[in-house]
């Protein structure tokens, strides 16, 4: 007899993270966004990415964490990687507590099982958000020549550049339902060096690479933005290769980024200097449910 899945559900992050810290801890790469995403709500407090509580789920299987899942309302879930049978258990469980969910995050297949289950149960519309692939950094091959400038890291005085850099950011990238507002993403990283600008030879900034803190030993490039009239001179390329060289430096055993799929310049781009590609991940959003699903 098949033993359908129990997900522990919780609102609690430490006692989330004393379940599933070693768990997550033990693929820093395919768990990058779980790790820095807890990370920053340890440090900066539970409402960092909004006003509403947390919430988060674990999977044992015989005494083994085997899943885990996040969500910041009111973003999308974000789960591991699940095998068929749990992310039917899951989106059972969280339709039976009658959750509204916008979206999900995962690795594609985990995502397309997830949002299929989902939609079974609930009737809800399922519709592609946006295809990533997450890469990691294997030899660093910086630009040569580099473009002109420098480098140089964000303080205090770059505030508003960064806040309008974020904003446009998020709007081209068409997340509109950004985890973290422009002003406190701007504050967070400035308090510990994670955004490098390069600066034209007048010392006007032209593009900028953040960089997440390190956590789990792994440091994730993100993001990198440069205007749409300063685009094409390689200053993205520039400002990213610096801030991978900076994390190696700090010690990162891997740096890791994601681009998205439907830009082959991007793609290319981070190839070029040393990244590889690690697996691709997809966001499904839901539109209203039917209330004709399998409850």
């Amino acid at each position: 007899m098949t033993t359908i899945p129990t997900w522990h559900l919780t609102t609690d992050l430490d006692q989330f993270l004393g379940l599933a810290g070693d768990f997550l801890q033990s693929r820093p790469a395919h768990h990058t966004i779980q790790l820095t995403v807890t990370d920053t709500l340890r440090r900066r407090g539970r409402h960092t990415y909004g006003d509403g509580d947390p919430e988060f789920g674990v999977l044992e299987r015989d005494g083994t964490v085997t899943a885990t899942f996040f969500r910041t309302p009111p973003g999308r879930i974000m789960t591991t990687r699940l095998t068929p049978d749990e992310a039917e258990a899951l989106a059972a469980q969280l339709a039976d507590q009658s959750s509204e969910l916008p979206g999900v995050m995962a690795e594609q297949d985990t995502a397309t099982a997830f949002a299929e289950a989902w939609r079974r149960r609930t009737g809800a519309e399922l519709e592609i958000g946006v295809r990533q692939r997450l890469y990691r950094l294997g030899e660093l091959t910086i630009p040569n020549p580099a473009p002109p400038g420098r480098p140089r890291v964000a303080v205090a005085k770059d505030r508003e550049q960064l806040m309008r850099w974020h904003g446009e950011f998020v709007q081209a990238i068409g997340e509109h339902g950004a985890m973290i507002g422009s002003a406190e993403w701007a504050d967070a990283r400035i308090s510990y060096g994670g955004v490098t600008l390069w600066e034209a030879p007048d010392g006007t900034p032209v593009s900028m690479a953040g960089v997440t803190a390190k956590v789990a030993g792994q440091i994730r490039v993100a993001p990198v933005y440069t205007p749409a009239d300063l685009r094409g001179r390689g200053y993205a390329g520039a400002a990213t290769s610096e801030v991978s060289r900076a994390a190696r430096a700090a010690g990162a055993a891997e740096v890791l980024l994601f681009t998205d799929l439907a830009n082959p310049t991007s793609n290319a781009l981070y190839q070029r200097i040393g990244y590889r590609p690690v697996a691709d991940f997809t966001a499904y959003d839901f539109g209203p449910g039917t209330g004709t699903g399998q409850r």
